[in-house]
């Protein structure tokens, strides 16, 4: 489990981009790189980063998903995540 100071400055971030995304945008097309300096740095989208949605893991996340590979593998063995089935052959 990640820390919660780490889980709340992501989704912080993610607030902040949200809030940002349109006037940024704006700035980009017209040119306006000097503005665009003065938003605050976490406004950019590159500063995000995935992580699991149960349990806050950076790494080994899955996209399609939102899980880290331990969380999903997990889910997917108790039968929680339709459509989900252990491979055998």
């Amino acid at each position: 489990m990640a820390k919660k100071s780490i889980i709340a400055r992501e989704r912080k971030r993610a607030r902040m981009v949200a809030k940002y995304a349109e006037l940024r945008k704006k700035l980009k097309e017209e040119g306006r790189w000097d503005e665009l300096d003065k938003l605050p740095r976490n406004s950019s989208r590159v500063r995000l980063h995935n992580r699991c949605k149960l349990t806050g893991r950076p790494k080994g996340y899955m996209r399609q998903f939102g899980l880290c590979r331990v969380a999903f593998r997990k889910m997917a063995l108790d039968g929680k995540i339709p459509g989900v089935t252990k491979a055998s052959w």
